[in-house]
């Protein structure tokens, strides 16, 4: 808002009630956008981005990751691209995105910095200016489905992203733990403050296969996600086992090498928001 005055504390409007809705460049286009978020850290919310945004590529929709984790971005590492450097648009102030080997457009804090071991020491509303810029100042070719990643908790940043970016839909990640519920219920009740649509909650770290008989070993104790996901009238789309050629594909740079069938109805869920629309 123009009249805004950056000061929180003496203002009397709510910001879920402002429009702060930023345009993409001429030449860009975005059709959908999937937010990622949790109400803590440590559930993996940036495995979860980048294994939807390669699985809906595979499935032959145009896609892209918005790194809004500005101070800890790590989703250029899971793709190998994190050598990799924004490169300028000729004659014009705007980036293009780095692409990975499958053609997934992406960008991040990392592609922006001399090294990406550099530490990003912001405070608050200039990381949610990045974010903003990201969305407005990078040409994004074509796409069908832009995945944003975002930091835990429901600070500067989802704020910024839920007001600046046509936000069609998040999904909640979780994990099994006891403090499940909180995390789940502050991600939940940001959301439905900024009125943003929830498509459903992937629960990761459900269980370990033991590798000789097919077990499931709950390592965390007895999931209560569908009670939780109950009381909130939302669809748990996927369990995610602890894996460990998933992490290895991880640290390896090649999370596009990993299928994982588990993501079946939660791809179908986002690909229906393009088929219905």
């Amino acid at each position: 808002m123009a009249d805004c005055e950056h000061n929180c504390g003496s203002c009397d409007k709510s910001c879920a009630e402002r429009d702060f809705r930023a345009s993409l460049r001429a030449g860009s286009s975005v059709k959908k956008v999937i937010g990622i978020v949790s109400g803590k850290g440590g559930v993996g919310k940036s495995l979860v981005t980048s294994l939807l945004a390669s699985k809906v590529n595979k499935d032959g929709f145009r896609t892209a990751i918005l790194d809004a984790d500005i101070t800890g971005p790590s989703i250029p590492e899971s793709f190998g691209v994190a050598q990799e450097r924004a490169t300028a648009v000729e004659n014009e102030d705007a980036l293009n995105p780095v692409m990975t080997d499958s053609g997934i457009q992406m960008m991040s804090m990392n592609f922006l910095l001399p090294n990406e071991t550099d530490p990003v020491i912001w405070r608050g509303p200039v990381i949610g200016g990045a974010v903003k810029q990201f969305w407005t100042d990078v040409v994004w070719k074509d796409v069908d489905f832009m995945f944003v990643d975002m930091p835990p908790g429901t600070g500067d940043v989802p704020l910024t992203v839920f007001q600046s970016l046509p936000v069609d839909g998040i999904i909640v990640v979780s994990s099994p733990q006891q403090l499940v519920r909180v995390i789940v219920e502050k991600a939940v009740n940001m959301a439905n403050m900024m009125n943003i649509p929830i498509l459903g909650i992937v629960e990761n770290m459900s269980y370990v296969k033991c590798p000789d008989c097919g077990k499931e070993i709950t390592v965390f104790g007895k999931s209560n996600i569908d009670k939780i996901a109950e009381s909130f009238k939302l669809p748990v789309l996927a369990r995610l086992p602890m894996d460990e050629n998933t992490s290895r594909a991880v640290d390896a740079g090649d999370v596009e090498s990993i299928e994982m069938s588990e993501l079946e109805e939660a791809a179908k869920k986002i690909e229906s928001l393009l088929k219905t629309s």
